[in-house]
């Protein structure tokens, strides 16, 4: 039977006359990755503190390990790891100090050593964290997040401006506490990450889900298992490409038509139907469609206020 480490059901927040979020239903079962992505604005902001218990909302609920946020927060807690924001320590606070003050709030800390060797800041101990670069002070504040070794842990970009192996080895780190059983809820703007590495995936939007579901997937249902680029040509329109067999989106992006559909002879036979339209064919171009391809149809391709 199903126990789910979080409970997100019709929740909905309002500021004054901004709709934050708007009837957001979800649940991360235990021993998963559950990644939440959605532009500026999506809603992410505001449901993770609601998670966090940080937020009140209007209407619906939250349940986190089972417990209210808002009102068994302190036995939550004992449970739970949260990131912090970057530059959320004061810059001369040394990283021994901060690592003291953290396994004291636990009866049960994890090996820091452990966790600064996983993490690469073994040997930072005496560094200010003020002189830390953007990267470590990333990996120090995820290492705070796990030292009360954690049922749930919290993350707001992981991996954000970490170099490719540091981004490896966090990944590492984050699939051997799930096989450990611990559950990682996190925020990403990695979609290449998410698709490789997270259960389940929650794209957000205008304050609503727009997809929800295992990445692997996700693409599968709505039919967008390849991508392919083409020329603009005088007997080619996006009304005329949308109803080729197969076809499942079409999008004119300056000089090129995007198509994007399904099943193992699609290539086959959009060219084929391209030659016998008189549409040179030499110039197209193929390849898997990923999560950034959807996440782009379904949310715009238009900047987003910060």
């Amino acid at each position: 039977m199903s126990n789910p480490v979080i409970e997100v059901t019709h929740l909905c927040k309002t500021y004054g006359d901004i709709v934050a979020v708007k009837d957001v239903s979800f649940t991360v079962e235990a021993n998963s990755i559950f990644a939440l992505v959605g532009p500026n604005g999506a809603g992410k902001t505001t449901t993770v503190e609601t998670i966090e218990g940080l937020r009140r909302p209007d209407s619906g609920a939250v349940k986190v390990l089972g417990l209210d946020p808002l009102q068994e927060r302190r036995a939550i807690f004992r449970q739970v790891g949260v990131q912090l924001q970057e530059n959320s320590l004061h810059p001369r606070q040394k990283v021994g100090e901060a690592l003291e003050v953290f396994a004291s709030f636990h009866k049960h800390p994890a090996n820091v050593g452990e966790l600064l060797e996983k993490c690469g800041l073994e040997g930072r101990s005496d560094d200010f964290y003020g002189k830390l670069s953007g990267g470590q002070k990333r990996r120090l504040l995820l290492v705070l997040a796990l030292i009360g070794a954690p049922k749930l842990v919290i993350l707001d970009e992981p991996t954000s401006g970490l170099d490719p192996q540091a981004r490896y080895n966090i990944w590492k780190l984050l699939k051997e506490l799930r096989a450990n059983g611990t559950t990682i809820f996190l925020t990403t703007h990695y979609l290449d990450e998410a698709e490789k590495h997270c259960d389940m995936l929650c794209v957000m939007d205008h304050g609503t889900v727009i997809a929800l579901g295992q990445p692997k997937n996700l693409l599968r249902e709505y039919n967008l298992e390849t991508c392919m680029r083409l020329p603009l040509h005088p007997a080619l329109s996006q009304q005329v490409l949308q109803t080729l067999p197969n076809i499942s989106k079409v999008e004119q992006l300056e000089d090129q038509y995007v198509l994007y559909g399904s099943g193992s002879d699609l290539l086959r036979q959009t060219t084929n139907w391209l030659d016998s339209h008189g549409v040179p064919t030499n110039t197209i171009e193929s390849r898997r469609a990923s999560l950034d391809d959807l996440y782009l149809l379904m949310t715009g391709r238009e900047y987003r206020k910060e």
